[in-house]
């Protein structure tokens, strides 16, 4: 069996669990890999890029690199080319995927989460917001989308049918509400984006952030009753897609599924 050579590349991926995570699924498939981890300084990013093609088989990109990427590459295929980002290459192909998406539908799937004809509320409009948006819309949801920038709400708006713009955030019901600000990590950690009267609303409340496991958003809408999900779903099967594409295999929803639930039990 030949092992594969990966890598996550990002400015600074000192703290990225992706070995721990890549290294789990790939023993439970039974594939044979090494992972590394590359941080790479902005200002070197163009005199390294070939470098890394040539020393791995593939690799994920995070950030900033998921648009910068993009210019080496012969192809992007399936989201990569609706989102205009990447996440997941294939050096010799010079190929290039984004499973940020399918990683997202995937968690709200296995938390039993349906979408189809529900209203959803979408707290930002960055990379990891335009893909959420448009797998929200992919299932069936309305999708009203907020951001402090309105041009990058209304940017979203302009290329998805079914997502809407506000630049207020309007105090009614919505059945999904999701965190995809990075508000209430790092520096904001112990801050929600929004409060208990717009959570009290909302029957699910959905947060990207994986660290604090409960964010001061998931905390409020827990303690008001609400089903709660953080982003470290959204993590692992973002990575389980990924290990599909380097390793050409179908992906299962019910595997995927079996593998994170053991992936946090030896993870508690």
């Amino acid at each position: 069996m030949k092992e594969l050579k990966l890598a996550v590349i990002g400015k600074d991926v000192s703290k990225s669990v992706s070995p721990e995570i890549h290294n789990f699924i790939a023993q439970k498939s039974g594939n044979s890999i090494t992972y590394e981890k590359v941080s790479v300084p902005e200002d070197r990013f163009e005199g390294e890029a070939e470098n890394i093609f040539a020393r791995f088989d593939g690799f994920n990109v995070t950030i900033p690199y998921k648009l910068s990427i993009i210019p080496y590459l012969k192809k992007t295929i399936g989201d990569a080319a609706v989102f205009g980002a990447v996440n997941t290459v294939l050096s010799r192909p010079r190929e290039g995927y984004n499973t940020d998406g399918m990683g997202f539908s995937m968690m709200l799937e296995n938390n039993g989460v349906v979408t189809k004809d529900k209203q959803a509320l979408l707290l930002g409009a960055g990379g990891a917001g335009r893909s959420v948006a448009k797998k929200l819309v992919d299932g069936g949801a309305q999708v009203t989308v907020f951001d402090k920038f309105a041009g990058s709400a209304k940017r979203i708006a302009d290329e998805f049918q079914g997502v809407f713009a506000t630049d207020e955030i309007e105090l009614k019901k919505y059945d999904i509400v999701v965190n995809a600000t990075g508000v209430g990590m790092h520096k904001t950690e112990g801050i929600s984006p929004v409060g208990e009267e717009l959570l009290s609303l909302c029957d699910t409340a959905v947060d990207l952030i994986y660290t604090p496991k409960k964010s001061r958003f998931l905390e409020i809408a827990e303690s008001l009753g609400k089903r709660i999900i953080n982003g470290e779903g959204m993590l692992f099967y973002q990575a389980y897609f990924a290990q599909c594409i380097y390793f050409g295999t179908e992906p299962s929803a019910e595997t995927a599924k079996r593998y994170f639930e053991e992936y946090r039990k030896e993870n508690i």
